[in-house]
């Protein structure tokens, strides 16, 4: 049995403090790209290095520990989808698939609607898609021309996509997060879906309002002229999405139709001009595929050596705690809330982080006497609005990689994310939606 110990979490501490820390230092300093000065995939191997040496037995087996988690499943398939959906986003942009579509989009959608319009579509296809990180591929390019044809704050308009994604990810019952922790929580994910939405409905229409408002001064000087084949690769993806066709699938489906538009209708693309765009959409996703695979090292790592055991027991002891003062239910969900969020703080998976919080939380959740529609509800959600926030978890980095932006400066935009936060918190001190004791 692995024990339990503290100082297994130090290593992802010190690469915080090193990734935020430097970017922090370098923007006082009025440095230009302050948080690239010292980019995250270096900032981390001090803490790797920590991590191996603070790990027992056989150096062979610390190193064979990392190597394991570096080839997660889970981490290769993030890997697999970066690759692709840097290809699709460089091939459609480059036959003009995003100039098409933003200047079809602009042609049909009010300027002060624009941010409102794109977190519905986005939640719309994130909802029906299950998963964020093809919803994001998909839309992130689409949303970054909206932005520059609408002179609308490129931060704030991907921010935008990210809380779309997450609000549909967070919601979805074919997501891997509803289904994980339904299913560790023993309750129906129709019955979790309706706890859950009364909770995010609020969230996202204060998201609305407070987009239209940030949105109404967008302002679009001229719409160019478009032909409509030319979007076809977006309207292809995104019906695939929806229709529960695989993600990479989704993805590689993309990259054949906007190569094949390319071909017959661009007289100077050749197979060569495909295949180099291709390789540029690899080359764009270099950074956060480093980091994801050594983010999966880490935490294989800290795992190992009792670092997320341990999280997970000092919460449960907490609950303990609070729950003979304070006699009620919130003390159960506030300790629920609470690990699943700190555990994907140091896992940067919200499914991993609910399933290693599952059993702890069924049982708190039957300690306290907290309906398990709750309980699976406040461990979906709490787990994606840190999944939404995090600068170096998987939604975060692909968004900023194709806008070509900080990742930690884009996470103070993802609003939907902090409202989501906020209204979970306030559900819980007035104990609603009913049935949440």
């Amino acid at each position: 049995m692995t024990s339990k110990s503290p100082l297994a979490l130090l290593p992802l501490l010190l690469f915080l403090i090193l990734f935020v820390g430097s970017g922090l230092w370098y923007q006082s300093e009025g440095v230009d790209f302050a948080f690239y000065q010292i980019s995250a995939p270096v900032a981390i191997l001090p803490a790797i290095a920590l991590a191996i040496l603070l790990g027992k037995g056989h150096f062979n087996q610390r190193i064979e520990t990392f190597i394991n988690g570096v080839g997660d499943n889970t981490i290769i398939t993030m890997i697999l989808i970066y690759l692709l959906a840097g290809a699709f986003a460089s091939v459609a942009k480059s036959v003009g698939g995003v100039d098409a579509t933003v200047n079809f989009g602009l042609s049909v959608v009010p300027p002060a609607l624009l941010l409102p319009g794109l977190f519905v579509i986005t939640a719309f296809v994130a909802t029906s898609m299950g998963t964020s990180m093809g919803t994001i591929a998909a839309i992130a390019p689409i949303a970054i021309g909206v932005a520059e044809a609408a002179d609308l704050p490129l931060l704030l308009t991907v921010g935008t996509v990210i809380g779309g994604a997450m609000f549909g990810d967070n919601l979805s019952i074919i997501s891997d997060t509803t289904i994980a922790a339904t299913r560790t929580q023993g309750c129906d994910m129709r019955d979790k879906f309706r706890m859950n939405f009364k909770i995010a409905l609020p969230a996202a229409l204060v998201t609305l309002v407070w987009l239209f408002f940030q949105g109404s001064h967008a302002q679009i000087a001229d719409i160019q002229d478009y032909d409509l084949i030319r979007v076809l690769p977006y309207v292809v993806v995104l019906g695939l999405a929806i229709a529960g066709v695989n993600v990479m699938l989704v993805l590689f489906s993309g990259i054949i139709l906007a190569g094949g538009i390319g071909l017959t209708m661009e007289a100077d693309y050749t197979v060569a001009s495909w295949s180099s765009d291709i390789y540029a959409g690899y080359t764009g996703m270099q950074e956060i595929l480093i980091l994801s695979l050594l983010i999966g090292g880490l935490a294989a790592l800290m795992k190992s050596q009792g670092g997320l055991a341990w999280l997970v027991g000092a919460i449960e002891r907490i609950s303990r705690i609070l729950g003979a003062k304070a006699g009620s239910t919130r003390a159960g969900e506030l300790s629920i809330s609470a690990a699943v969020a700190l555990t994907n703080l140091c896992t940067a998976n919200n499914t991993v982080s609910i399933l290693i919080n599952g059993s702890v939380a069924k049982n708190i959740a039957e300690r306290y006497n907290v309906d398990p529609r709750r309980s699976a509800s406040l461990l979906d959600i709490f787990s994606c609005v840190v999944q939404g926030v995090l600068p170096y978890g998987a939604q975060i980095l692909l968004a900023s990689s194709l806008a070509a932006v900080s990742p930690f400066a884009l996470i103070g935009y993802v609003q939907y994310s902090w409202l989501l936060a906020v209204a979970a918190l306030i559900s819980i001190v007035i104990a609603w939606p009913k049935g949440a004791k």
